[in-house]
């Protein structure tokens, strides 16, 4: 059994998975506002281009899964998607909120940015593009062009920017650096490959993104990703043990479906 070594106290940034989304239904307006309620310091969400052109908060290729309709988000219009019910596959009996259409109809990329600069406080951004997609290229210029409209694609610096790309694919991290060198990056991976063990990332790449599995089996990856300069993200972290070893290993962010319940764990509720 790997012996882990306590490391260094530092404030944990707890970043809300697809929104408070074991409280209510992922990706909707209602669980990214009961995500800074909960006091997130971050929300994540998934992007896909529909087939007219705009940035939308789905996490599945198909929206057969968390919604009333049926088809893939890149062969659907934005009008299509605003006809469906993204939140009607949850149980609505905790949250009658839910049964608000503008609370659980699709929510477009915009619409999340206009939420978080509203928000009162400083709520940081991790966007995550999905791979493979018929709009390879697209995604990251359309999302790069939305943040310059809100002034978000050119940081001071990468330690400043309240955004943060993350993404499986290392090309279209690449497309981010080139684009916007100052945008931090973070290359997920759900696999423990010897490269990722051995601390290497992508060039230009600031953190890593393990899964949960990859911490619990291998902890000694964290340090090693640290030797090499690199900050670790890792989700997604919802039972106490697991928040518990990623305070021990001394990583940066945790990514949850429960911010409310981890911030409560780590004494900052």
């Amino acid at each position: 059994m790997t012996r882990v070594t306590p490391a260094p106290a530092h404030r944990i940034q707890v970043v809300a998975h697809r929104g408070s989304s074991e409280d209510a239904p992922e990706h909707t307006l209602a669980a990214y506002r009961k995500a800074i309620e909960d006091g997130a310091d971050a929300l994540e969400c998934d992007v896909r281009l529909t087939a007219d052109g705009h940035l939308v908060c789905v996490h599945d290729r198909r929206v057969n899964r968390t919604s009333n309709g049926r088809g893939a988000v890149s062969a659907l219009e934005l009008a299509d998607l605003a006809a469906l019910d993204f939140g009607s596959w949850k149980d609505a009996a905790e949250s009658p909120d839910w049964k608000d259409p503008s609370l659980t109809s699709v929510l477009t990329l915009e619409r999340l940015l206009e939420l978080v600069a509203d928000a009162g406080r400083r709520v940081e951004l991790a966007v995550e593009t999905k791979h493979p997609t018929r709009w390879a290229g697209q995604v990251e210029e359309r999302l790069l062009a939305l943040l310059g409209r809100f002034g978000l694609a050119a940081p001071a610096s990468p330690e400043e920017s309240p955004v943060r790309i993350m993404s499986f694919s290392a090309r279209s991290l690449h497309r981010v650096a080139e684009a916007a060198p100052r945008i931090p990056t973070v290359y997920l991976t759900q696999f423990a490959t010897p490269r990722v063990r051995e601390g290497r990332l992508p060039a230009g790449v600031r953190a890593a993104g393990p899964g949960i599995r990859i911490v619990r089996s291998h902890p000694g990856i964290v340090a090693r990703l640290h030797e090499a300069g690199h900050q670790v993200h890792v989700w997604t972290v919802d039972e106490p043990a697991d928040v518990e070893l990623c305070m021990r290993l001394g990583v940066e962010a945790i990514i949850t479906n429960r911010p409310g319940q981890v911030l409560s764990q780590l004494g900052r509720r």
